[in-house]
């Protein structure tokens, strides 16, 4: 798929209104605690590789395309009173990923079979802000799956669906690293930042329908840390191992 061009974009920016007046009104009226903080990043912020039978110059719209900081993000719910383990969880949200989207975003599967999600399906996410873009699966286990951006995407980066057990609870859990797609995406994105916001409640929102797809109750509200890092990190020329993930759930 070609990048898009810069009319198209100015598209996706006029829409953009749309979409902030919508999220805005349900973030006015959500009841869900959101606990928030910001912090400044450093190279520890880089994600790890994901997979290592997909060629990274094969579409794929890396951190390096970017522009702007990158942005470290990890949204963290815990549920309760649910029967599901985290397979369970993890493959009822992949089965259909418009369960847990907010109706704004759309997923509409490009390559692999709609209904479930395996290492290599693409999708393109159609939605009124800087996400509208192609997507390729880079990872799938059993409690979690991971998604890059391609090139045409408004971003440019990953994004990692995951859960795990919690004694008797379960851990919902999203994280990405991504910076925008370009100078434009930059603008409205980290100056402005009405896309940034619109990010923040649609992945905040996936998180409170994940635990009604679980059939159970957030406990605590959802945490979202967002940590910002100039690009290219101090320390770090590219994208690599980097440790656990900040406050992964996993081992």
């Amino acid at each position: 798929m070609a990048t898009a061009n810069r009319p198209a974009r100015a598209g996706i920016v006029l829409r953009w209104p749309l979409g902030l007046a919508l999220v805005s009104w349900r973030y006015m009226w959500r009841t869900t605690p959101l606990h928030r903080s910001e912090e400044t990043g450093s190279a520890a912020d880089l994600p790890r590789p994901a997979s290592q039978d997909t060629d990274p110059g094969d579409r794929r719209q890396g951190l390096a395309a970017g522009a702007g900081p990158l942005l470290h993000r990890y949204y963290a719910a815990r549920i309760v009173r649910s029967s599901m383990g985290p397979p369970e969880l993890m493959d009822t949200v992949a089965a259909n990923l418009n369960r847990a989207s907010p109706e704004m975003a759309v997923f509409r599967h490009t390559r692999g079979r709609p209904g479930q999600l395996r290492q290599g399906d693409e999708l393109v996410v159609r939605m009124p802000g800087p996400w509208d873009g192609p997507v390729r699966v880079v990872h799938r286990d059993p409690a979690s799956f991971r998604l890059a951006t391609l090139e045409g995407h408004l971003e440019a980066g990953e994004i990692e669906f995951r859960a795990a057990s919690d004694g008797d609870a379960l851990h919902f859990e999203i994280e990405s690293w991504a910076r925008a797609g370009d100078r434009l995406a930059d603008l409205l994105y980290n100056r402005l930042r009405l896309a940034k916001e619109i990010q923040l409640n649609m992945w905040s929102h996936f998180c409170v329908r994940a635990a009604a797809l679980a059939g159970g109750r957030l406990s605590g509200g959802v945490t979202i840390r967002t940590r910002s890092v100039d690009w290219p990190p101090p320390g770090a020329s590219a994208p690599g191992p980097a440790g656990p993930p900040v406050g992964s759930a996993r081992g």
